[in-house]
């Protein structure tokens, strides 16, 4: 008898050596080496490869939430003022 790669062999397969990424959450975490395969934690730096064109527009800045970015242009225009209280406007009617 001889044992292929094929259907038969693919019943033998039962050990995982992905789990998922705590940092990007893809099952790419793998367990022996303690490297995820897809954005590099532990690693400061996210995993990018300018050969990956695609894969970098789709983990970029502007696919998620972008919570700090999408105040700044208005913080920038009062000049980054904080705290402090609004000054009075005058009445439009009372002349």
């Amino acid at each position: 008898m001889v044992v292929g790669k094929g259907t038969a062999a693919f019943g033998k397969k039962h050990n995982k050596s992905h789990t998922i990424c705590r940092r990007c959450g893809r099952t790419s975490y793998h367990i022996q080496k303690g490297v995820c395969g897809a954005c590099g934690y532990p690693s400061a730096h996210m995993r990018s490869y300018n050969w990956a064109t695609k894969a970098q527009r789709r983990r970029t800045t502007g696919t998620g939430r972008c919570r700090y970015l999408k105040t700044l242009p208005r913080r920038f225009k009062n000049g980054f003022r904080e705290g402090g209280q609004a000054t009075r406007q005058k009445k439009a009617g009372a002349a």
